[in-house]
Order: C-alpha cells, then sequence, then structure tokens
C-alpha cells in the first residue's frame, strides 16, 4: 500500500450513498495514513443506503459550498442509487468535481458515482467502467466503457460496484499516493 501521510482527501456524498462504497475506501485511504473528510450538499450527518434500507450515518466535515480543491490531494466518489443523482444536481457539487480534475487531481469513483462526473463534462474520450446500467449513460457523454474491476485512464480511477472494492481501494491508494 501506497503511503498518504501529509495527504487530504475529499469524499464527497449525500444522503443515500451506498455504504460499503464509502466506508470500504475511506478505511483503506486512513489505513495508508490521509487524512479523509466528508464534503455534502449539508452539514451534521448524511445517511447510507444498505441492501436497499437506509442505514448508518456519517458526520459531514465540509460543506460543498465551503469546500475548495486546493485544500485536498484527491476525491472519492462513492456510488449509490439516490447519492450520485442528488450531487450532479447540485451547481455547487458539480463545480467542485470539474475543479479536481482542471487541477489534473486524482479522482476516483465506483458504481453509479460516474453519473456525477457527466454532469462536469469529463468523461469524454476516457476509458471508464461502471454499474453496468448507467454505461450507457458514461457511452452518450463520450466515454469509452469497459466492464473491468477497476479502470485508470489519466487520473481519473473507477470501479464498477462492491463486489470490485478491495481492487478499487488498491488502485486508489496507489493513485492517489502518486
Amino acid at each position: 500500500m501506497s503511503n498518504l501521510n501529509n495527504k487530504k482527501i475529499a469524499v464527497l456524498a449525500a444522503d443515500g450513498y451506498e455504504q460499503s462504497e464509502l466506508e470500504s475506501p475511506v478505511k483503506a485511504l486512513k489505513d495508508a495514513g490521509a487524512k479523509v473528510e466528508i464534503v455534502s450538499l449539508k452539514s451534521g450527518e448524511i445517511k447510507a443506503m444498505k441492501d436497499h434500507q437506509w442505514s448508518n450515518s456519517v458526520t459531514v466535515d465540509q460543506t460543498v459550498s465551503n469546500a475548495d480543491c486546493k485544500d485536498y490531494d484527491g476525491l472519492l466518489l462513492p456510488g449509490g442509487v439516490i447519492n450520485p443523482d442528488a450531487l450532479r444536481g447540485d451547481e455547487k457539487a458539480v463545480s467542485f468535481v470539474k475543479d479536481f480534475f482542471s487541477a489534473n487531481k486524482p479522482v476516483a469513483a465506483i458504481c453509479h458515482a460516474p453519473q456525477t462526473l457527466i454532469n462536469a463534462g469529463v468523461v469524454k474520450d476516457r476509458k471508464m467502467t461502471s454499474y453496468k446500467t448507467i454505461s450507457k449513460d458514461l457511452e452518450n457523454a463520450g466515454a469509452n466503457w469497459v466492464d473491468e474491476e477497476v479502470v485508470t485512464d489519466g487520473n481519473l480511477t473507477t470501479s464498477r460496484s462492491p463486489e470490485d472494492l478491495p481492487a478499487f481501494n488498491k488502485r486508489m491508494v496507489e493513485e492517489f499516493g502518486k
């Protein structure tokens, strides 16, 4: 595992994030030494989904309206069905994501999270993967979608589903450590 000491990673999520897709990567980042902050649309707490039921909550460290890409070394976008839909509909969240691409900082997105990347306009001509049900959305936005466990194209790492978390976490930590 790469050493992420002195690295600060933003996790952009909203209510309805997939529990395992936030908890498992955050643990991997912290185990590698990173400082992790949950950034969301609102202050307080955001609630996870697990097996299509509301589940655990996490405390929000920073609202996206107060967050600045310059304060972070990388960005994690967990999936879930509700979460990316809320994020991609929020102008500040989309702008926050765009800033990471403008700064060429590493971004990792899993499952349905690439829907937010579509709205940020950063998927065109990129090799990517995601949950299969959004493959056409990504292709229609100009991405080269592939059915692979984990894909890195430039500063973007994508993965398909919770089953791919071990490979996703390993690659994410490597990419954030560069």
